[in-house]
C-alpha cells in the first residue's frame, strides 16, 4: 500500500503494547488519530481516567493521509453555512474552528506547524463568483479575508480570497507530540488493540485478545462511526476518496491553496527536516466505486510534471473523507438514549481543525463544562430533510451495489458490513466496498470501518 510522506517521515518512537488484560478507566477513546489523541489531552488535563485504544498504529489511518491543512478557511463553506444556519451559528463555526488553530500553535514544537496564508483560487467565472459570494459571507460575519488576485502558483487564476496567517502542520509528528503530552497527563495508549463487541449497558469493551475494558463514558473517533451502533449514523455519511502527491521543490510556497472549480485541486508545500516538498490533491469520487485507481495518481503525477514542472516524485497516497448532509461535523452524545456514548465523525475534508475543535466540544461535555457549539455539532440535531435526502441516496447506492455487484463480481470477497461485494483497488492493494466505504488489506482484515470483521478470502 502507498504510504504517505507523513508517515514516511514521522519520529521514531516506541509502539505502544496491545492490551492484554482487563482494565477500568473513566472514559475509554477508541480511535488514534488527531480526534482520539486530542480528547485523550483535554480529559487527562482535566483528571479522567482515559484508556485510547487503536487497532492498528497511531495516526495511520486518516490523519497520516490528510493534506496537513490546519485552517478555518474550508474552502466554499460560509456563504452554505449562513444560508442553512444562519450568521450566528456560521460565525460560531469559524470560532471554534479558529480557536483550534491556536491550539495548534500553543503546542507545536519546531516545525511541525508553520504559517501559511489559505487561499481559495478561482479559473473561470462562475468560480470568481463563487468567491464574491464567499467574501460577502466573510465581511457578514466579521471574519478577516481579502477577495484579490494574491497567487504565486504557475496557473492561469482570475481571483483568489485570502485568509492571512492560516497553518499547515506535520499531522503525523504534530499528532505524536499531542499524545505524548496526553500521556504526561495520565493517559494510557494501547495499539493493535482491536475492539470486537460492545455493551453500552453494562459499558465495557472486549478486544479481540479477550481483554475487556470497562468504561464510564466511550467516545468513538473512528472516522466512521463502528456497525454496533444499530446503524444510527450509518445512514447518514457519505464517503468520498480523494488522492495526493508529492515532489520534492526547490522553493516554499507562501500560501496553500484549494480550488473552487472543477477539477477540484488542493496545493501547498511543506518543510520537513529542511527539504522542501510540493503536494498536490484532488481526483475525488464515492469510495469504493471504482477499482482501478492508479489513474487518479496518474493525472495528478502528470500535473506535477506539466503545470508545475516537478519531477522529483516521492509518494503518492489517499484519504478517505465521511461528510455530513449539512456541512457540520458530529462530535458528541450520538443519542440521548445512550448519554454516556459520544461519537466524533463527519469532519468533510477539513478533520485536523474540526478534529481539535470537536474533542474540545466533547471533552467539555464529559467534564460538565459549557461550550457554545455544543447544540451545532450534536449528533441529533435537527434538520431531518438533509439527513432523508442523504440517507435515500446512499440507500439507492447500496441497493444498486448490492444487486450489480453479486452478479458483476461474483469472485470478489463479500463486505463483512452489509454483504455487499467488495472490489480490488489495483493502486491501494485493497478490497473497497462501494456501500459505505469500508475497506480491507490485501489479507481480508479491516482497514477502515464501519465493517468490524475480516473479509472471507477462502
Amino acid at each position: 500500500m502507498p504510504n504517505s510522506l507523513w508517515l514516511q517521515s514521522a519520529y521514531e518512537h516506541e509502539p505502544f503494547p496491545p492490551l492484554q488484560e482487563d482494565i477500568h478507566c473513566d472514559v475509554c477513546i477508541v480511535g488514534g488519530g488527531l480526534s482520539g489523541i486530542a480528547n485523550a489531552y483535554y480529559l487527562a488535563k482535566q483528571g479522567k481516567d482515559v484508556v485510547l485504544l487503536e487497532k492498528d498504529s497511531l495516526l495511520a489511518g486518516a490523519t497520516g493521509n490528510s493534506t496537513g491543512k490546519l485552517t478555518t478557511q474550508h474552502d466554499f463553506v460560509y456563504a452554505n453555512l449562513i444560508n442553512k444556519f444562519g450568521r450566528e451559528h456560521a460565525r460560531l463555526y469559524y470560532d471554534v474552528n479558529k480557536d483550534a488553530v491556536e491550539f495548534g500553535r500553543s503546542i507545536a514544537k519546531g516545525d511541525e506547524l508553520l504559517s501559511a496564508n489559505s487561499i481559495l483560487y478561482a479559473q473561470t467565472k462562475a468560480g470568481e463568483e463563487l468567491l464574491r459570494q464567499e467574501a460577502h459571507a466573510y465581511t457578514e460575519l466579521s471574519i478577516p479575508g481579502e477577495l484579490g488576485r494574491n497567487s504565486e502558483l504557475p496557473i492561469p487564476i482570475l481571483s483568489t480570497l485570502m485568509m492571512e496567517d492560516e497553518a499547515q502542520i506535520h499531522p503525523v509528528r504534530f499528532g505524536h507530540t499531542l499524545a505524548k503530552l496526553a500521556i504526561e497527563a495520565g493517559a494510557r495508549f494501547y495499539e493493535q488493540s482491536d475492539v470486537q463487541t460492545m455493551d453500552f449497558n453494562d459499558r465495557f469493551l472486549t478486544l479481540k485478545s479477550a481483554a475487556k475494558v470497562h468504561f464510564k463514558n466511550l467516545i468513538l473517533s473512528t472516522h466512521y462511526p463502528i456497525e454496533a451502533l444499530k446503524g444510527i449514523q450509518v445512514l447518514k455519511l457519505a464517503v468520498d476518496r480523494s488522492y495526493i502527491v508529492s515532489a520534492r521543490a526547490d522553493i516554499a510556497l507562501t500560501g496553500q491553496y484549494i480550488s473552487v472549480d472543477s477539477p477540484k485541486r488542493s496545493i501547498r508545500t511543506a518543510k520537513i527536516d529542511g527539504k522542501t516538498y510540493f503536494l498536490l490533491s484532488g481526483s475525488s469520487h464515492t469510495a469504493g466505486v471504482e477499482g482501478n485507481t492508479t489513474g487518479h495518481y496518474e493525472r495528478l503525477y502528470a500535473d506535477l510534471k506539466d503545470t508545475f514542472r516537478l519531477t522529483s516524485f516521492i509518494t503518492g497516497w489517499s484519504a478517505q473523507d465521511p461528510e455530513t448532509p449539512d456541512l457540520i461535523p458530529y462530535a458528541g452524545k450520538i443519542t440521548t438514549s445512550l448519554p454516556h456514548v459520544y461519537i466524533s465523525t463527519g469532519n468533510r475534508k477539513w478533520g485536523l481543525s474540526n478534529s481539535l475543535a470537536g474533542a474540545k466540544i466533547i471533552s467539555d461535555q464529559i467534564v460538565g463544562r459549557e461550550n457554545p457549539a455544543t447544540a451545532l455539532y450534536a449528533p441529533n440535531r435537527t434538520g431531518f430533510g438533509d439527513k432523508l435526502l442523504q440517507a435515500l441516496k446512499l440507500t439507492g447506492l447500496v441497493v444498486k451495489e448490492f444487486t450489480t455487484g453479486h452478479i458483476a463480481r461474483t469472485d470478489a470477497p463479500i463486505c463483512t458490513h452489509m454483504g455487499c461485494r467488495t472490489r480490488w483497488n489495483n493502486a491501494e492493494e485493497t478490497w473497497d466496498c462501494p456501500c459505505h466505504g469500508s475497506r480491507f488489506r490485501k489479507d481480508g482484515s479491516v482497514l477502515e470501518g464501519p465493517a468490524t470483521k475480516p473479509l472471507d478470502l477462502s
